[in-house]
C-alpha cells in the first residue's frame, strides 16, 4: 500500500544518533509510513545501521550536503506527505501522526514545521542554551510562517516538487536550504504553517566553536544574503524587530563597558542598555529561569548578548557579500536543485 508519509532522513557520519532517530521513528503511532535514509557518503557505519533498522537506504557516491540528500530521498518517496527529520532528532511518538493530521484536515496548508521540545538531551550550558533558545523561538513564532524548517518539517509531495525541492547547488553543506525553500514556497503562493505542538528532541551537543560556525557562517551570512535578494525583511522568529533592537543595544552595552575604562560614567549607559535587552527579552529569560533555574539564567544572558553581537557581525558580512555579488550571473533554478545520482 502507498504510505501516507515518507520520512526522509539525511545523514553524514552520525551512526550513533541516527540509531536513536530511527528507533523513535519505529515507535511512531502513525503506521502508514516509510523511512528513507540518504547516506551522504559517510565514512562510518551510518548506512549499515540504517539497513539493520529496516530503513530504505540510498548512498550518495560523493559528499553532496543535506539539501541534495533530501532531494534524492524525496525523488524516491511514495507518500502523499514528505516529512524531513534530521539524523540528530528524536521525534515523539505522536509527531508524524500530528503532522499528517494537520495536512489531512486543512488542504490550504502546503507545508508545516514544528519545534524542538524543552528537554534537550545534551548536557552543558552551551547545548542547553542553544536548544532551549530554538524551542522558545518556535514556540512563540507566528502561525503563518514565511520560512520552513527541515529538522522536523512536513510538506505535501506535490508542493515540494512544484517548487523544485531544495536548492542543492546553492547549499552544498548544512545551511539555510530549508529557509530558502520556505521563501520560494511563500513566493509561489503556498501556505507554510508553524505548529509548535509538533515536537521532537534535539540530540546535538554544541560547543562554543560549533555554535559560532553554525550561527555566523551557515546561518547569519547566507540568511542575510537571502533576505536582501528577496527584498523583504520578515518580522518573525529570529528577525523580529525586538531582536534587531536587542542587537543594537548589545553593541551599546559592549561599547559603553569599554569606554568605562576611561570614563566610569559610561557604566550608566551600559546598565541602561542591559536593562533594555532584559526588557525586550523578558519572556525568553523568564522561560530560561523556569526551565533551568537562576544559575542557568546567569550563564544564558551573557551568551544571549554574545549571540546578538556575533549575529550583527554576520549581518554585516552578509551585506558586504551581497553588494559584492550584485550583477553576477545566477545559475538557473533548475540546475541548482538537480540531485546527484545515487548508489544503492
Amino acid at each position: 500500500m502507498t504510505p501516507a508519509v515518507s520520512v526522509v532522513v539525511p545523514v553524514r557520519n552520525d551512526a550513533a544518533r541516527l540509531a536513536v532517530c530511527l528507533d523513535a521513528l519505529r515507535a511512531s503511532t502513525l503506521a502508514s509510513r516509510e523511512v528513507i535514509v540518504v547516506d551522504d557518503a559517510s565514512t562510518d557505519e551510518s548506512a549499515r545501521v540504517a539497513e539493520q533498522m529496516g530503513a530504505e537506504v540510498v548512498r550518495l557516491p560523493v559528499r553532496s550536503g543535506p539539501a541534495a540528500a533530501r532531494n534524492r530521498g524525496a525523488a524516491l518517496a511514495r507518500g502523499r506527505y514528505l516529512v524531513f527529520v534530521d539524523a540528530d532528532v528524536r521525534v515523539h511518538a505522536e509527531t508524524l501522526a500530528r503532522a499528517a493530521a494537520v495536512l489531512d484536515e486543512d488542504p490550504t496548508i502546503d507545508a508545516l514545521f514544528g519545534s524542538y521540545d524543552a528537554s534537550p538531551s545534551a548536557p552543558g550550558a552551551v547545548s542547553q542554551y542553544k536548544n532551549l533558545l530554538h524551542h522558545y523561538v518556535h514556540q512563540t513564532g507566528r502561525a503563518q510562517a514565511g520560512t520552513f524548517w527541515a529538522g522536523c518539517g512536513a510538506i505535501r509531495r506535490e508542493a515540494f516538487l512544484a517548487v523544485g525541492g531544495f536548492a542543492a547547488s546553492a547549499y552544498p553543506r548544512p545551511s539555510i536550504e530549508d529557509i530558502e525553500l520556505g521563501v520560494r514556497l511563500t513566493r509561489a503562493g503556498r501556505r507554510v504553517a508553524l505548529r509548535p505542538e509538533i515536537q521532537a528532541t534535539h540530540l546535538k551537543a554544541w560547543t562554543l566553536r560549533s555554535l559560532l560556525v553554525s550561527d555566523v557562517a551557515d546561518r547569519a551570512i547566507p540568511w542575510t544574503r537571502l533576505v536582501l535578494a528577496d527584498g523583504h525583511l520578515p518580522d518573525d522568529l529570529n528577525l523580529r524587530a525586538g531582536q534587531r533592537v536587542s542587537a543594537l543595544l548589545a553593541y551599546v552595552l559592549a561599547g559603553s563597558m569599554l569606554a568605562a575604562v576611561r570614563w566610569p560614567a559610561a557604566l550608566a549607559v551600559a546598565a541602561a542598555a542591559l536593562a533594555g535587552i532584559g526588557l525586550l527579552n523578558r519572556g525568553l529569560y523568564a522561560f530560561f529561569a523556569r526551565r533551568r533555574g537562576a544559575r542557568f539564567l546567569l550563564l544564558a544572558v551573557p551568551m544571549h548578548v554574545f549571540y546578538y553581537l556575533y549575529s550583527a557581525v554576520g549581518f554585516g558580512l552578509g551585506l558586504v557579500l551581497h553588494l559584492a555579488s550584485r550583477g553576477r550571473p545566477r545559475r538557473p533554478r533548475e540546475e541548482a536543485v538537480a540531485p546527484p545520482s545515487p548508489v544503492r
